[in-house]
């Protein structure tokens, strides 16, 4: 049985979970932090980072990586679109996602949340704020330009759906919430995201997780 290790309230982890939903695929779910001192984990994961992924005696790292071997590995249904053009656009958008987005959404979440709770540090509030009114907004104004008006990026909920809104759900959970006036187009999709049945169960169990209220 496939093997996902990581803890649910990472985007990357939850990208991952989310396209073994959306395959269908058994697996086993085995919570892990990352940069642990774990032997047995490091020698799955060799830089500490989570998701880690196997599959018999096949590990695999890196939540893009995971997710590009799972289209091959079991491709139906496709997380990607199958037109190579679309499919570039895809990735695009994945790449986006995990790491401008991710470092400007998710930075919210790990400065008020994870700092304060997990971490017993102080939250840097200049550098919330500056990632709040200057570092989002040029990239939501980019982001409203590309989601569609209804529905998905590229059809079903895929990849590229997740890995964009993802970081936006940690951002959501130490209570920054996208400006729907101001950005309506991206607000709205990210709402479609968000409450598709296959992401619905996972955001319900990281909340339960993280001691969080709705």
């Amino acid at each position: 049985m496939i093997k996902v290790h990581g803890v649910s309230a990472s985007p990357f982890v939850r990208k991952v979970l989310a396209v073994m939903a959306i395959k269908d695929l058994p697996f086993e779910h085995i919570p892990q932090m990352p940069f642990t001192d774990d032997a047995e984990f490091r020698r799955i994961s060799p830089l500490g980072k989570v998701p880690a992924l196997e599959d018999g005696d096949l590990v695999v790292n890196d939540s893009k990586v995971i997710c590009q071997y799972l289209e091959d590995a079991y491709p139906q249904p496709p997380v990607y679109p199958t037109d190579y053009r679309e499919k570039s656009r895809a990735r695009w958008y994945e790449e986006l996602g995990g790491t401008r987005v991710a470092e400007f959404a998710a930075g919210i979440f790990f400065q008020r949340f994870l700092r304060p709770v997990m971490l017993k540090q102080e939250t840097d509030e200049a550098l919330v704020e500056s990632l709040i009114n200057d570092k989002l907004p040029p990239m939501l104004d980019y982001l409203e330009s590309q989601v569609p008006v209804d529905g998905f990026m590229f059809g079903d909920l895929g990849v590229a759906d997740i890995a964009l809104a993802s970081p936006f759900v940690n951002a959501s959970y130490a209570g920054y919430k996208v400006d729907a006036e101001r950005w309506p187009g991206f607000a709205g999709f990210y709402r479609r995201v968000v409450e598709h049945p296959v992401m619905a169960p996972l955001l319900a169990a990281d909340i339960k997780a993280l001691g969080l209220s709705r």
